[in-house]
């Protein structure tokens, strides 16, 4: 056994369990970081998708502003 260990009075299992516990954190840190970022992913898919449909509404308003105008410009020369 270690010297540190005997000298803690800690059995080598306690130690072990102690190493693995301080580890879970970092474990849990990542997986924290790793779901935050999944969740900013998702955030920017969703905002990508609002930002589409909004580019195609100006288009297709554009379409119809233009088409109005076309009509009005024919009548206008009859």
């Amino acid at each position: 056994m270690p010297a540190t260990l005997r000298r803690t009075g800690l059995p080598t299992g306690g130690a072990l369990i102690i190493t693995l516990l301080l580890s879970a954190c970092g474990l849990a840190e990542t997986a924290g970081t790793a779901a935050a970022t999944g969740a900013s992913a998702a955030e920017q898919a969703r905002q990508a998708r609002e930002i589409e449909a909004q580019v195609e509404q100006q288009v297709l308003d554009a379409q119809a502003e233009a088409k109005r105008l076309r009509d009005e410009a024919e009548a206008a020369s009859q």
